[in-house]
C-alpha cells in the first residue's frame, strides 16, 4: 500500500464527514419548516400495549424522518466533486484521487442514489400521504421489498452480465461457482439485508452500527487492493458518521427509509464487490440479529398460539421493556458492532 492510497481513502471519508456536518444546519432548517415528520402515528394502531409504554408518540411526530438525505447527499457531492476535478483539472493528482470507476464503484454509487431516492419517496408519502400507504401497513411494505427486489435484480444482472461475476468465495474452501444463479443469490442477499432496517428504532442505533459495518468494508476492500471500493465505503462511513453527530440522544432527526434502504441494498453490493458475502452476516451480526429476532417472533406467534418469544420485537425494543435505558440499548450495539466488525475484517483478511 502506497501513500496515494492511504490519501486517497482517507480524504473522501474526511471530506464526507465536513461537508454533512457543514449542511446539516441548512438540512434540518428545511426539514423544520416543511415538518418534515411523520403525519400520523402508530400508537393505537394494533400495536401492543406494552410498546406503547417504551414509545414515545409525541417524539415520533416532532422530529424530522428524512435525516438520510445528509449521507447519501453528502456521498453525492463528496464523489462528484473528486470526479469533477479529474475532469476539469486532469492533474495526475485529481486523476489519482477520482475514485469513481466502472468495475468497482459505479454500481454501488448509482445503488445508493437509487435505494436512497426509492427510501425519499416512502418517506414522503408517511409525511404527506394519506390512507393506508401513509401508515407504512402490511400491503406497501410488501410493495416496498418488491421495489427493492426489483432493483436488486438490476444489479444482480449487471454482476453477470457486466462484470461476469460468476461465483462467490466461501472463507477457507475456494469458490463456489454459480453461474446465472448469483442473480437471484444477490437478490435473497439484498432482501436480507434490507429486512435488517428495522434496527433504526432508537436515537443513533441504526448511524452507530452502520458506520461501523461500513467502516469494516473499507478495511476489506483495502485488504483486497480495491482502493477505489475502500475510498467509496470511507465516504460512506463518513458521512453516516457526520449523521450520528447530530442523531444521538436526543436526536435532531431520524434516519428514515431514505437513508437506510439505500445503505442495506448498497452494503450487500459492497460484500459482492469485495467477495466477501459469507462475511456479510459476521460483519453485519447487529442487523442480521434485529431481523432474525423479528422472523422468531412471527414464528412464535403462529405456531405457539399467540405465544411470544420476547416481550417485544426488534430485539432493541425486548431490551426496553425490560428497563434498560434507550442510550444504554444503543451503546451496547455500537460495542458489539464494532466486535463483530473486528472479527469479520480478521475472518476475510485471513480466509482469502
Amino acid at each position: 500500500m502506497q501513500l496515494w492510497d492511504v490519501v486517497k481513502i482517507f480524504a473522501p471519508t474526511a471530506s464526507a464527514f465536513f461537508l454533512g456536518l457543514f449542511i446539516t444546519p441548512l438540512c434540518t432548517h428545511f426539514f423544520y419548516k416543511y415538518r418534515m415528520w411523520k403525519g400520523h402515528g402508530r400508537n393505537g394502531n394494533g400495536l401492543s400495549v406494552e410498546f406503547q409504554k417504551i414509545h414515545n408518540e409525541s417524539d415520533e411526530l416532532k422530529t424530522p424522518r428524512v435525516g438520510g438525505i445528509i449521507i447519501w447527499s453528502s456521498v453525492l457531492v463528496t464523489t462528484s466533486i473528486f470526479y469533477l476535478l479529474s475532469i476539469f483539472s486532469p492533474s495526475p493528482f485529481f486523476i489519482k484521487m477520482n475514485f469513481l470507476s466502472r468495475g468497482q464503484t459505479l454500481i454501488p454509487f448509482f445503488t445508493l442514489l437509487l435505494g436512497s431516492f426509492l427510501g425519499l419517496w416512502d418517506d414522503l408519502i408517511q409525511i404527506y400521504g394519506h390512507g393506508k400507504f401513509a401508515r407504512d401497513d402490511a400491503s406497501w411494505r410488501k410493495w416496498k421489498a418488491c421495489l427493492v427486489a426489483l432493483i436488486a435484480l438490476f444489479i444482480g444482472v449487471w454482476f453477470y452480465y457486466k462484470l461476469e461475476m460468476t461465483g462467490i468465495h466461501i472463507p477457507f474452501g475456494g469458490e463456489l461457482y454459480l453461474g446465472a444463479l448469483i442473480i437471484p443469490f444477490f437478490m435473497f442477499t439484498a432482501l436480507a439485508t434490507f429486512s435488517g432496517s428495522v434496527i433504526d428504532g432508537l436515537d443513533g442505533l441504526a448511524g452507530g452500527v452502520l458506520a461501523s459495518i461500513f467502516g469494516a468494508y473499507a478495511v476489506i476492500a483495502l485488504a483486497n487492493n480495491q482502493i477505489d471500493l475502500a475510498a467509496f465505503a470511507g465516504a460512506v462511513t463518513g458521512a453516516i458518521l457526520a449523521f450520528l453527530w447530530f442523531n444521538i440522544p436526543p436526536a435532531r432527526f431520524y434516519m428514515g427509509e431514505t437513508g437506510i434502504i439505500g445503505l442495506t441494498i448498497t452494503l450487500s453490493t459492497l460484500a459482492f464487490l469485495t467477495d466477501s458475502v459469507f462475511i456479510l452476516p459476521v460483519v453485519a451480526m447487529p442487523l442480521f440479529i434485529t431481523s432474525f429476532s423479528v422472523i422468531l417472533q412471527f414464528a412464535s406467534k403462529k405456531l405457539r398460539g399467540g405465544k411470544r418469544l420476547f416481550r417485544l420485537a426488534p430485539i432493541h425494543h425486548h431490551f426496553e421493556s425490560l428497563g434498560w435505558p434507550a442510550y444504554k440499548v444503543t451503546m451496547r450495539f455500537w460495542i458489539l458492532s464494532v466486535i463483530f466488525a473486528i472479527i469479520g475484517i480478521i475472518l476475510a483478511v485471513l480466509g482469502k
